[in-house]
């Protein structure tokens, strides 16, 4: 009895249906400055989210959903997303508008991001006092 190995594991694998994920990213803040346009931001990630290989095709597979509170909710039924390629279609949406200079996508928890301001003022304190 031999175990072929792989490199990076073994060759047994665990095969279990793929469970249900969640990822919000909270863009309350700049939304509620009128800096960031969270409906617009949820047209993009229906536009722009790969399921295949192919954009834009979400069928019962995703769900995209925007609260009141400018919070958006991805679903994921049988389809895994990386928690970074959420961060990655934030990142170009504030490119593409022109507003990455000033905002920033932090992760906030496991399953979750929140679009902060950069903290300008402590440098401008800091290039003041030298």
């Amino acid at each position: 009895m031999t175990n072929k190995t792989i490199k990076g594991g073994s060759a047994k694998t665990n095969k279990k249906a793929p469970q249900k994920q969640k990822y919000i990213i909270d863009a309350s803040s700049p939304s509620r400055d009128k800096i960031f346009d969270s409906a617009a931001f949820e047209k993009f990630l229906h536009d722009k989210v790969k399921i295949n290989g192919r954009p834009g095709q979400l069928g019962d597979i995703v769900a995209i959903s925007r609260s009141d509170d400018h919070k958006i909710t991805i679903t994921t039924t049988s389809h895994v997303f990386s928690k970074r390629y959420m961060k990655y279609l934030t990142k170009k949406f504030m490119k593409q508008h022109r507003i990455r200079d000033w905002l920033r996508v932090v992760a906030t928890d496991a399953q979750s991001y929140e679009i902060r301001y950069f903290n300008i003022s402590n440098e401008d304190q800091d290039e003041e006092e030298e």
